[in-house]
């Protein structure tokens, strides 16, 4: 159980069996009437925002969270692939449960985090960081420099990302996944 006094962004909380996330919180004491504790929380479930007050020193349960390195097989039609790297287990999500982003991050044989609730998969944490093949920019002209601005470039998973304007089809990038965005070129 967690009492309102432990609240800090990021905690994962249980309000009424649904897993929340705890976007923002604010200590409130106002003149007359008792403490309370208003909240912006994600459902790790549907990932809908709520907003929620609770009265100072009100308990929340724990949720009953699992978190398991797996390692992103393929992808099909119907589902991303998964397997446990301990019991080689596979696991198959459908899209509608991976974010639009993550999913146009993922890179067969990459290594995620799956978030588990009761069993069921809600969430996959990328690594910060990955690195990705140009397969798609316009060219690069003489005189373009590393400091000369940016183009759009498509990496060999599908996503978009901007690049400096001297980079070209073959080169490998880093690339933030949590902002989508171009680090580094790596070779």
């Amino acid at each position: 159980m967690y009492d309102t006094a432990e609240f800090r962004k990021g905690l994962k909380i249980e309000v009424d069996g649904i897993p929340y996330l705890i976007v923002d919180f604010q200590h409130v004491k106002p003149g007359k009437g008792g403490a309370f504790v208003r909240t912006k929380l994600k459902n790790l479930m549907t990932s809908a925002m709520v907003d929620k007050t609770f009265r100072a020193g009100e308990k929340v349960s724990r949720p009953d969270l699992e978190t398991k390195e797996m390692q992103f097989l393929y992808k099909d039609e119907a589902s991303f692939h998964f397997m446990d790297l301990e019991t080689y287990d596979q696991l198959a999500i459908p899209p509608d449960h991976i974010e639009a982003t993550t999913a146009s991050l993922l890179k067969e044989n990459t290594q995620v985090a799956v978030l588990f609730y009761r069993g069921i998969p809600l969430n996959i944490e990328l690594p910060t960081f990955l690195e990705l093949t140009i397969v798609e920019t316009d060219p690069g002209l003489r005189g373009d420099t590393a400091s000369g601005g940016s183009k759009p470039a498509k990496l060999e998973t599908g996503a978009i990302v901007q690049v400096p304007l001297y980079l070209k089809i073959g080169d490998i990038v880093k690339v933030d996944t949590r902002t989508v965005a171009y680090v580094e070129k790596v070779r």
